[in-house]
């Protein structure tokens, strides 16, 4: 039997691949909705428009993956320390403290009991003594999940462009632009319920008027 071939994209948890499509269309849309309100006015450079939407969406899928690089390094080294923390605790007290302190149990269920959460850290802290602490460096899974995140925001520009290039109306194109993207908020909320286990049409719902909220935002202080 064939094995189905790997993908970056695997290296990403679908959360996370949702919420970076979702940027990527509400920064395109901050683009072509706001382009709309000028339209009348000055008119509608086609060209600038789509190099715009598209530069504008590189850019942020560039920045996005270094954030998500850097955001990695930093939580495996906060781990390091937090094991030599642990380590170097001079008692059994201090280092039972740390493991509290770091791992609160306020939300767990509530047929949770003080026993059962002293019972996980007296856990945590003899697997802690056993191990030793290594000091981990970005896999190829992590430049994997970088390089994923780019494509996905730098693609979402694509469905705002693309009607500019079939359609020569540049009203009707900028029309039809946003009406694909606001679509697409509306399937990208529709496809995250199915990881969350909410009601797909309500998180569409939602996920469009937040989209827009966002988008308003964005052109209201200039963005």
């Amino acid at each position: 039997m064939n094995m189905p071939a790997s993908s970056i994209f695997d290296d990403l948890d679908p959360g996370d691949a949702l919420g970076e499509v979702l940027f990527g269309l509400i920064m395109a849309l901050t683009w072509t909705v706001g382009s709309r309100l000028v339209l009348d006015e000055e008119g509608l450079d086609v060209r600038s428009l789509v190099v715009a939407t598209i530069g504008g969406n590189v850019a942020w899928g560039i920045i996005d993956a270094v954030l998500f690089i850097l955001g990695t390094t930093f939580y495996r080294s906060r781990r390091l320390r937090l094991f030599r923390q642990i380590r170097a605790a001079r008692d059994e007290a201090t280092a039972l403290a740390v493991l509290t302190k770091e791992f609160p149990v306020e939300g767990a269920p509530l047929s949770a009991k003080p026993a059962d959460a002293e019972a996980l850290y007296r856990s945590l802290l003899a697997l802690t003594r056993r191990s030793e602490p290594v000091k981990l460096s970005l896999t190829k899974s992590d430049l994997s999940a970088a390089v994923a995140i780019f494509l996905l925001v730098s693609a979402t520009a694509l469905p705002a462009v693309i009607p500019f290039f079939l359609i020569d109306h540049a009203n009707l194109a900028l029309r039809a632009s946003n009406l694909f993207l606001i679509v697409l908020l509306f399937v990208t909320g529709y496809a995250w319920a199915g990881f969350s286990g909410g009601r797909p049409f309500y998180a569409g719902m939602a996920m469009t008027c937040l989209g827009l909220f966002l988008v308003a935002i964005a052109i209201a202080l200039g963005g």
